[in-house]
């Protein structure tokens, strides 16, 4: 369903993975990949969501360069070599590039990741006022800092039960720092879940009815949160 497309800076040329709404054009939605990179499950993800309505992006963090899904120790270290000033870049480039498209009816984008692109959900959501909803999928970076007091966005969240990589008291904490700021947001918990719960692409870990309610559950608050149209 979608293709991969560049977008620019006017001095970088990045890649991403385009997905046009089916019906032409919809609410407008980034898609931040695993510590693995812009692999098969991403660009799935990309697709369900313009399957849905949605016209939705997944930029390439990693720029062209992959981990294996057996190769959890070469995913963490290129997690770990990501270059957060030159991803801020990135993500502020791709929301503008969604923001502008013909095919994006929103007034806001939305953005959602997954694991390394949870963190950074939230971590885009605090770079521009451009994002009218954030999903954080059991978000981990430990080098990622969002500056909580510039959101403006609410914020869905979903963890796993057996985290060890976004423990529970991460979560507490990070509810609490929400809460202290009077940041709205939702955090959903799914029992005997590990992390990377949603990743289908992963059977030892993919848990599909807990994976089913959050993507419904997501779709609704992109739907609820993303439905201003356009200014004429």
């Amino acid at each position: 369903m979608g293709q991969m497309i560049n977008f620019d800076s006017g001095d970088e040329r990045y890649d991403g993975y385009l997905s046009t709404s089916k019906n032409g054009k919809g609410p407008g939605v980034i898609v931040l990949q695993e510590w693995w990179g812009l692999v098969g499950h991403i660009k799935d993800v990309t697709d369900r969501f313009a399957a849905e309505g949605f016209t939705a992006m997944a930029p390439d963090l990693y720029q062209g360069k992959k981990a294996e899904l057996d190769e959890p120790d070469q995913a963490g270290t290129m997690m770990m070599a990501l270059n957060i000033d030159d991803t801020a870049e990135i993500l502020a480039h791709a929301v503008q590039f969604m923001v502008e498209r013909e095919d994006v009816d929103s007034e806001r984008i939305g953005v959602v990741g997954f694991c390394m692109g949870g963190q950074l959900s939230l971590f885009t959501a605090c770079l521009t006022d451009h994002i009218g909803a954030c999903v954080d999928f059991y978000g981990i970076h430990p080098n990622v800092h969002p500056n909580l007091d510039e959101l403006s966005a609410p914020v869905l969240g979903f963890f796993a039960e057996n985290d060890h990589n976004t423990p529970p008291e991460a979560v507490r904490k990070l509810d609490e720092e929400l809460t202290k700021r009077h940041k709205e947001h939702e955090f959903h918990t799914y029992p005997g879940t590990d992390h990377a719960f949603f990743n289908n692409d992963r059977p030892a870990v993919y848990n599909a009815k807990a994976a089913g309610d959050a993507w419904q559950r997501t779709l609704a608050f992109f739907r609820k949160n993303l439905a201003e149209a356009k200014s004429a």
